[in-house]
């Protein structure tokens, strides 16, 4: 037989049992559902919002210290930008000072006994040469030289002379510009009623130009080269004026 429910359908239970309301309340749940997640990640979002603009607050007070600490070494920086500037301009003025003293003692250690001298120039380089020196040869060299105006008796003096110098320390050439004896004419020297030339007394007395280089000696910093700019910013003026207290308090 079939079995057949007498129970009113709506007065049943379990899952065969009718819905008395509909679907709405069950829709009502999913909106309230969709509600409160859209609340949830409208507050997480505007949390992470926040916190975005915390640290972007913070990152910009950060830059504004490590800003001002950059402002404030500057003058360091320069101060010791110039300190080593100078250093190196004094070290390269140290480095092109050329050592006459010694030149001249041993330029009189090597003058020959037959060779006596009219002029002697020295200068460190050719755009600081003496007036009066032998000209063209000592334009040539541009760092130190001597120019040397003298005679000897004969030219195989000059060319001894000339060897001579060469054993002077640091002396890499030596140029003779001009080498002449005497005009030998009527009433000239010679002929015991002239007038002499400079210091050709007689006519087998050579008369010589000649100019000594020294290339490989350092160039003298030329005039207004290497200078050090004396423009410092106020800064660096204080940083130096930090500097020498500090330091004449470690002195005490």
């Amino acid at each position: 037989m079939r079995p057949v429910n007498l129970i009113p359908a709506d007065q049943r239970r379990g899952q065969h049992a009718a819905m008395r309301t509909g679907p709405l309340p069950y829709l009502l749940l999913g909106f309230l559902a969709a509600v409160l997640v859209g609340v949830a990640l409208l507050v997480t979002a505007d949390n992470q919002i926040s916190d975005r603009k915390a640290e972007a607050t913070r990152l910009e007070r950060e830059d504004a210290v490590a800003q001002a600490e950059v402002e404030r070494l500057a003058a360091y920086v320069q101060f010791q930008a110039v300190h080593e500037q100078r250093l190196t301009t004094i070290a390269s003025l140290a480095d092109s000072r050329f050592d006459w003293e010694r030149v001249m003692r041993e330029l009189a250690l090597i003058l020959p006994a037959d060779v006596w001298l009219d002029s002697l120039n020295a200068s460190a380089s050719s755009a600081s040469g003496v007036e009066g020196g032998s000209g063209s040869l000592r334009g040539a060299v541009p760092g130190p030289a001597l120019e040397i105006n003298g005679c000897a008796t004969g030219q195989e003096s000059v060319a001894g002379f000339v060897t001579a110098l060469k054993d002077i320390d640091g002396v890499t050439r030596v140029g003779v510009e001009e080498s002449a004896l005497p005009e030998l004419t009527a009433g000239t020297v010679g002929g015991g009623g002239g007038e002499s030339s400079g210091c050709q007394t007689r006519d087998f007395i050579a008369q010589f130009k000649m100019t000594v280089a020294f290339d490989a000696a350092p160039v003298p910093v030329a005039e207004g080269e290497g200078e050090v700019p004396t423009t410092v910013t106020e800064g660096a003026e204080e940083a130096s004026g930090e500097g020498e207290s500090e330091a004449a308090g470690g002195e005490e």
